[in-house]
């Protein structure tokens, strides 16, 4: 039985990967997938985002294509890699997540 945090590892749709599953380049994918989805979010972006700097124009679109992410989660990680991290430590901005009960219920304390 899958534990709850365990995620779904992308299979490639590409045709290389279609025409020749266990070929070098279907490896290639499936092991830069296995390492995605092992990944938080941040980390996710930017080393996707990484492999599309590699691969120059039209690849975001490959890697998109590999992965499974949005064209835009991929040039947001790009993006990051170029910019200094506003929050180290952080995978998300402060300001996410869940409102603080007190702040909901005011009764509450």
């Amino acid at each position: 039985m899958p534990t709850k945090d365990s995620t779904l590892v992308h299979d490639c749709p590409c045709p290389e990967c279609q025409a020749h599953p266990r070929g070098k380049i279907a490896r290639l994918h499936g092991r830069i997938n296995r390492l995605v989805a092992s990944l938080d979010e941040k980390h996710r972006r930017q080393f996707v985002g990484l492999w599309a700097s590699e691969f120059g124009h039209g690849g975001i679109q490959l890697m998109a294509r590999v992965t499974g992410l949005d064209r835009n989660t991929i040039a947001r990680g790009q993006r990051e890699l170029d910019l200094a991290d506003p929050a180290p430590g952080r995978v998300r901005g402060p300001g996410g997540g869940r409102p603080r009960l007190e702040k909901k219920d005011p009764t509450c304390r």
